[in-house]
């Protein structure tokens, strides 16, 4: 791949104390379940959670650990990881400002399914397994929204299981750069680069595959115009050439 001095990235580090009580409002007034609830309802969330600050590459939490608490990213980006049987840690996302992980044991989650670990610097929102019930007695709605939510993570995460089955790793690593370029891609001139730190160790996770297979895809990606990558980014110059590819794929 084509190394470059200096990075395009544009990455701020995070701070707790910049978790100012506007920027949590924020963060949780565009949360998918608790979008019905009133300003006033809102603040009475905020008063049950606490923020914590993590520098790149702190765990969050750890794959067996008892789930007792839920996590939403107020900044920064945190990347969740699953131990497969063969040893290797699988990446299965990366996690942007506004969503969210952990377990609520009271949906059956007694135990973290996936490490999290901090990407960037970050700022979490922290939030109890005992406080989340308190907000899903008192808001019926929010709970509905909330396990609706839950079955579409979990159809996910199988349809990624079946993918990573299914597919060649050429194919997985086209996939996963138009989905990385759907969420993280800003419009630079006629590319989109992805503002998130990529190596070829994180391509290589999330596809399940050894680092030399990704980088030897990644190679062949660039010559033949769909990207442009150097130490630690990746700009997509032909998102719907990558897209074609996976999805010939499928079929």
């Amino acid at each position: 791949m084509v190394s470059r001095k200096h990075s395009p990235l544009e990455i701020k580090v995070t701070e707790a104390h910049q978790c100012s009580i506007s920027l949590r409002l924020e963060i949780l007034r565009n949360l998918p379940f608790l979008q019905s609830l009133s300003p006033s309802d809102l603040k009475w969330v905020n008063s049950l959670i606490v923020e914590k600050d993590f520098h790149t590459g702190d765990f969050i939490c750890y794959s067996g650990d008892v789930g007792d608490k839920l996590f939403i990213i107020a900044d920064g980006k945190v990347r969740l990881m699953q131990h497969s049987l063969t040893g290797r840690d699988i990446l299965l996302d990366l996690l942007n400002p506004g969503e969210f992980f952990g377990a609520f044991s009271s949906l059956g989650n007694e135990t973290y399914s996936e490490s999290a670990q901090a990407h960037t610097s970050c700022c979490v929102l922290v939030i109890t397994n005992a406080e989340i019930h308190k907000i899903l007695m008192r808001f019926p709605d929010v709970a509905i929204r909330f396990i609706e939510i839950m079955a579409v993570r979990l159809r996910q995460a199988n349809e990624r299981v079946h993918q990573l089955g299914a597919l060649s790793v050429e194919d997985r690593i086209a996939s996963i750069l138009v989905m990385l370029a759907d969420k993280f891609g800003e419009q630079k001139g006629p590319e989109l680069l992805l503002q998130v730190p990529l190596f070829r160790e994180d391509i290589a996770a999330m596809a399940g595959a050894t680092v030399e297979s990704a980088s030897r895809v990644m190679s062949r990606f660039q010559k033949a115009g769909l990207i442009r990558s150097g130490r630690g980014w990746v700009a997509v110059r032909d998102r719907e050439g990558l897209k074609a590819k996976a999805q010939n794929e499928l079929h």
